[in-house]
């Protein structure tokens, strides 16, 4: 074994014990946002997207990137036959392209992203053992020839960091529902509320509660809440 070789496989651990020590969060957006640095070292791309399959609908949503998108995070989604990036969620495979990666016939353009321009593109798909978690996309403004070694790194990562990114999902998904729960439990109270004291159907009431929302622009939970704190100081 050359020295060469040695310290590239020294890199490659280095990267490897890097990622299992800094993918514990139980916060999706922590979680991703970890991986996004750490997946930009290895190949020190100008870009770097994870998206998250989301198995009811059967979906891929972008959820973390390098670059600053505030306003497309959660919103750019495309379904598995879609892209470059579905052909490798469906496929389970990566794809390294060196330059021209816009011109793909799988390639998928989002006007809204600049990144979608750049030359070189590298996707691989973060596994579980149930499956495709999601995928993680890192691409450079000009061309780059991808090494075996970058590109079985990235491929190594997307795997590692599986089972801890189904169970932030997991954990996500499980807050979500309680938060449905709670808002429910709050206006089913302010329903019964406007029911008492204005005599009103319960369609009617939710349909108040509604409407009063639309109004002031604030959250069906700020409107029962406001309804449940006036009815117990009896205002």
């Amino acid at each position: 074994m050359n020295t060469r070789t040695v310290a590239e496989l020294k890199r490659e651990l280095t990267f490897l014990y890097l990622v299992t020590q800094s993918v514990h969060s139980l916060e999706i957006n922590d979680l991703l946002n970890e991986i996004v640095k750490i997946a930009t070292q290895v190949t020190k791309a100008d870009s770097c997207f994870i998206y998250i399959l989301d198995r009811k609908k059967d979906r891929l949503i972008l959820r973390a990137s390098k670059n600053p998108h505030p306003n497309l995070l959660n919103k750019i989604k495309m379904k598995l036959s879609q892209g470059i990036t579905g052909w490798v969620a469906k496929e389970k495979k990566p794809v390294a392209i060196s330059h021209g990666a816009a011109k793909d016939p799988r390639f998928k353009l989002f006007r809204s992203l600049p990144e979608d321009r750049f030359e070189a593109f590298l996707s691989v798909p973060i596994l579980d053992k149930h499956g495709v978690v999601g995928v993680i996309n890192v691409q450079h403004k000009n061309k780059h020839r991808h090494q075996k070694m970058e590109i079985n790194l990235l491929t190594a990562i997307g795997k590692i960091v599986g089972g801890a990114v189904e169970n932030a999902i997991l954990i996500e998904e499980t807050l979500a529902l309680k938060e449905a729960l709670e808002l429910r439990k709050l206006i089913d109270r302010a329903k019964g509320i406007l029911m008492r004291k204005g005599n009103l159907q319960e369609d009617e009431a939710y349909q108040k509660i509604q409407q009063t929302s639309m109004n002031q622009r604030k959250s069906l939970k700020e409107i029962s809440e406001t309804i449940i704190l006036a009815d117990k100081l009896k205002i």
